[in-house]
């Protein structure tokens, strides 16, 4: 059997009654894997990047980026465009997690290399449902090609 290290699931999220939400229903899926919430898409990248307050964090790449569009100082399409310009990141798989239904939020998610693109549903048990389901899917059962 091969042994596969737990790799985080990184949420971006500026609402932190969203954020804590899904990290409660990524606690109910039973998931052993760390959950990493930061707030905006400069806090995403310097997580990615290893830079300012995650310098020290260690090396390794997300399972995956549950990423929202609508934030402050940098969009998750900013964060997305930058992710799949990068030789080093743009296999992290990457899905939308957003309350936009606009179909031009939609398109332009899929035509920078999103995933998958999840609307937040408005229901709470569903938000936990569907959280939960990413969070299994992305981090337990999707195989990714080993990091060169």
């Amino acid at each position: 059997m091969i042994k596969r290290e737990l790799r985080t699931i990184l949420l971006v999220e500026d609402s932190l009654a969203d954020a804590e939400m899904a990290m409660d229903a990524l606690s109910e899926a039973h998931l052993a894997n760390p959950v990493v919430h930061v707030q905006d898409g400069v806090d995403c990248l310097d997580y990615l990047y290893s830079r300012e307050a995650w310098a020290e964090r260690g090396a390794g790449d997300p399972a995956v980026v549950l990423l929202d569009i609508k934030m402050p100082r940098m969009n998750g399409l900013e964060v997305l465009t930058r992710m799949r310009a990068d030789e080093r990141l743009r296999r992290i798989p990457v899905v939308i997690l957003s309350s936009s239904r606009e179909e031009s939020d939609l398109a332009r998610s899929w035509d920078l290399g999103a995933n998958a693109y999840v609307i937040k549903p408005v229901d709470v048990d569903q938000f936990f449902d569907a959280v939960r389901t990413l969070g299994q899917f992305w981090a337990v059962l999707n195989q990714a090609p080993e990091q060169d």
